[in-house]
Order: C-alpha cells, then sequence, then structure tokens
C-alpha cells in the first residue's frame, strides 16, 4: 500500500474515471486509488483498463440516492486496512496533477500532521480549476494548465502559500488529511442520504475538533466539463431533507443559493423553521 490513498466514490460517469486513473498514472508520488463504486458494478471493469493504477476496489450498496457519507467512510476505512497515512478525496470528474499527491505530503508535513504533533486536525485543499469541454479524443493532460480557469468563489492562495481558511468552505472535491486525523474528526455522518450536506458537515466537524482547514495553490487538479443545473432540481429532495438535518445539528442552514434557487423557482419554502417541498 503506498503511503497516499486516493479516495474516488463513483457511479457511473466512466469517462470521467478514465481520465482521472490517467492523471492518476502519471504520480510524481505512488498512489493507491481506493475506488468506491456506489451501487455500479461495472466500475471494476473500468479499474481493469490501462493505464495501470494500483488500486482498491469496493462497492456500497445504492438506492436511488447516492451513499456519497457512507462511501467516503468506506473508502477511508479501506485506506487505514491497507496502512495508508494519508487520504485524499477527489471528486470522480477531477483529473489530478502529476505532483498533487507529493505536494499535499509537503503540506501536510510543514503543519506538523505527519508526525503526530499534538493539536486539532487539519484539511487542506488544493487548487481545482475547471476545465472547457473535452475536445474530441479527451484531453491533452499535458495542456490543462493552459486551459483550466479558477472557481471565483474559491480562495487561490500565492505560488508557495498556505493560508488557513473557513470551515464552512470545506469541499471534498480536491483535499486532503492524515487517516489519524480523519478519525479525530469522526468521519462523514451518514445520516446524509443523497447529494448535498455532507461536505459542509464534515467541516463543521473538523471545527468542532478544534481543526483548521487551510488552502494552497498547489495540489492542482482539473474539473472536466459536465453539464450541471442551478439549482440542482433533480437532487430537489436530497438537498431539503440534508439541509434540515444540518440545521438541526449545527443551528444554520448550508447550501444557501440552491434553498433561494428552489424558493424562487417556486419548488420549496421554509415552514415552521424547516425547508419543505412545495405541493403541486
Amino acid at each position: 500500500m503506498s503511503r497516499v490513498a486516493v479516495v474516488t466514490a463513483v457511479a457511473g460517469r466512466h469517462e470521467h474515471l478514465r481520465a482521472q486513473r490517467r492523471g492518476l498514472a502519471r504520480s510524481t508520488e505512488p498512489v493507491t486509488h481506493v475506488v468506491v463504486a456506489m451501487g455500479d458494478p461495472s466500475i471494476w471493469e473500468v479499474c481493469l483498463e490501462p493505464p495501470c493504477v494500483p488500486t482498491e476496489y469496493l462497492r456500497v450498496p445504492a438506492a436511488q440516492e447516492l451513499p456519497l457519507a457512507a462511501a467516503r467512510n468506506a473508502g477511508v476505512a479501506c485506506a487505514r486496512r491497507m496502512g495508508a497515512d494519508v487520504v485524499v478525496f477527489l471528486d470522480v470528474d477531477c483529473i489530478p496533477s502529476e505532483t498533487l499527491a507529493t505536494d499535499y505530503l509537503e503540506v501536510l508535513g510543514a503543519l506538523g500532521r505527519l508526525d503526530g504533533d499534538c493539536g486539532g486536525p487539519a484539511v487542506v485543499t488544493g487548487r481545482t480549476q475547471y476545465l472547457p469541454p473535452a475536445p474530441e479524443g479527451g484531453y491533452d493532460l499535458d495542456a490543462l494548465t493552459k486551459v483550466g480557469r479558477d472557481h471565483p468563489a474559491r480562495p487561490v492562495p500565492e505560488d508557495g502559500a498556505v493560508v488557513e481558511g473557513d470551515v464552512r468552505l470545506l469541499w471534498t472535491l480536491n483535499c486532503a488529511l492524515t487517516v489519524d486525523d480523519f478519525d479525530a474528526v469522526g468521519g462523514f455522518d451518514e445520516g446524509y442520504h443523497g447529494y448535498g450536506g455532507e461536505d459542509t458537515d464534515f467541516g463543521q466537524r473538523l471545527g468542532h475538533a478544534q481543526g483548521k482547514l487551510w488552502f494552497t495553490a498547489s495540489a492542482r487538479a482539473w474539473h472536466q466539463h459536465h453539464a450541471v443545473s442551478d439549482p440542482p432540481v433533480e437532487h430537489l429532495d436530497a438537498i431539503l431533507r440534508n439541509a434540515n438535518r444540518f440545521q438541526s445539528l449545527w443551528g444554520w442552514f448550508p447550501m444557501e443559493g440552491w434553498l433561494a434557487g428552489f424558493q424562487n423557482a417556486g419548488l420549496a419554502h421554509q415552514r415552521d423553521g424547516k425547508w419543505q417541498k412545495v405541493s403541486r
């Protein structure tokens, strides 16, 4: 087992997974790809395709809504059993840079997290840039730095800097922490089912454990283009349910932009302090 495990929870998105694994195959630091298939048995066939990447594969059952929190917890449990020290969470639609794992080891080491230093846990978020639609034949991995664009709402420190951020901005799109720190945070709350909320909840758990969120301009990944809906009406029920669960635990509502979008579209409203779907 490599020192670094990259955990990817996936259902469908086979082309995205292929591109991600092409990126992992170029890693300057040995990594093991922990692929957690959520109710999609054909993911294993994608993992058998070249290029060769050391892989641990597991499946978690999935009904209509994806068990994202449970899948990530299962991925870390697998990494722990295999002896990994560091876990990188990388969404399936992200292509890692060659130095992603190396950069995370460097930053976590500088923060004292690899030596068992005392103090609260730390999560480091790398720089994720967004790509235009893939050309015919897929992305040229050597050209991604030329076409990727930063997210306007995400902090981008200067090169070489590591900047503390608000734990409310935690997003498992591209981030890393030690397995010990994951345990200190308590893992993901599997009371969240389906899309939305479990990342922000993990950030609150990090803060509750006296931990910190850090941003770095290194540990770069590129988010592959795909169609999105705003607000994501296909996840309406899950987002409302998960937002209400989050509020019951932490006292405020996450995903405010989406909730406002649902309200403006006449799809949801607040009643008795909870978000509810509008009956039609």
